[in-house]
């Protein structure tokens, strides 16, 4: 992984091998960011991403692995407990154009993955929210 900060932009390349949520922490806690907005494109051969059944309050996940695109990478970098904390979902196309996509638990770079983070000012805590069983934003701390 190598990156550049140019004021409040932060772009990213992460490498073959890499997985895409560990090198977003490790831009982010060195950069001291705790507010941004991520955007991202690229290639992955094995991810993993659920979809959040709201009746039983948690994820399902899939992983597959193979030749696919990144047709959307987005999500956000705020704070829980005043620590670093990543909300993504992605999306990505296979061979035949089918793409498969959802909150992002990992995923491993096949070729490149080019991201942009657009630092913000402020932080934005999170909260757990039982009743939805989610960690949601919290804008009264």
């Amino acid at each position: 992984m190598d990156y550049r900060r140019m004021q409040d932009t932060v772009f990213a390349r992460i490498d073959r091998g890499e997985e895409i949520q560990e090198q977003l922490r490790v831009i982010a806690e060195r950069e001291g960011i705790r507010l941004a907005s991520v955007s991202g494109l690229g290639a992955v051969n094995d991810f993993t991403v659920g979809v959040f059944k709201t009746d039983r309050k948690q994820y399902d996940s899939n992983t597959f692995t193979g030749y696919f695109e990144i047709v959307s990478l987005t999500g956000t970098i705020t704070t829980m407990d005043g620590q670093y904390y990543a909300h993504l979902h992605m999306s990505c196309g296979d061979e035949q154009g089918h793409v498969f996509g959802g909150h992002l638990n990992r995923a491993v770079v096949s070729a490149t993955c080019e991201v942009v983070i657009r630092i913000l000012e402020g932080t934005v805590e999170r909260r757990f929210d039982g009743d939805i069983g989610l960690n949601v934003f919290d804008f009264e701390k």
